[in-house]
């Protein structure tokens, strides 16, 4: 991994890139959707700040267990601007994701569980699937199934033309 001096206090898109191991379009598409910030040298260059490194590192390590991007820029958007965020930053943050993980894990396991039941056998009933029907909320909500928009059936037709 290329080292980067210490002396220098802002980054290219290409030592960012080499640093954090996200492609250079990944950067771009993370300023993009406003997770990461750089400014612009006369020469109309991005420029990111060192700490640019850890909030793309925090980046990757959410989008790994599937966290959505809006929510990984909300959390940045607590953090400080112009310094690396601490130890006790990121607890505070990954601490409001534990319910969404824990709750992800448990829906995983669950169709972990059941696989082998449901592939192939076409049913998807809406009162025995485990799969489309966790828990039968529907169920608990209404009779039959109404997973699918009702239709009215169009008025007939008086033979008067309407």
């Amino acid at each position: 991994m290329p080292q980067i001096p210490e002396k220098i206090h802002e980054l290219t898109v290409g030592q960012l890139s080499a640093r954090s191991g996200a492609a250079v379009s990944a950067l771009h598409f993370y300023e993009g959707k406003g997770l990461i910030t750089s400014r612009r040298t006369a020469g109309n260059q991005r420029r990111y700040s060192r700490d640019t490194l850890r909030r793309v590192a925090f980046i990757r390590a959410a989008q790994r267990v599937g966290i959505p991007l809006a929510t990984i820029r909300e959390a940045l958007a607590q953090l400080p601007e112009e310094r690396t965020p601490t130890n006790e930053d990121w607890a505070r943050l990954s601490a409001a994701w534990r319910t969404e993980l824990d709750e992800r894990i448990r829906q995983l396991g669950r169709l972990r569980d059941h696989l082998t039941d449901c592939i192939g056998c076409g049913c998807l009933s809406l009162e025995t699937c485990v799969l489309s029907n966790p828990d039968d909320a529907f169920g608990e909500r209404m009779a039959g199934s109404r997973l699918l928009p009702l239709r009215r059936p169009a008025p007939e037709s008086d033979g008067h033309g309407g």
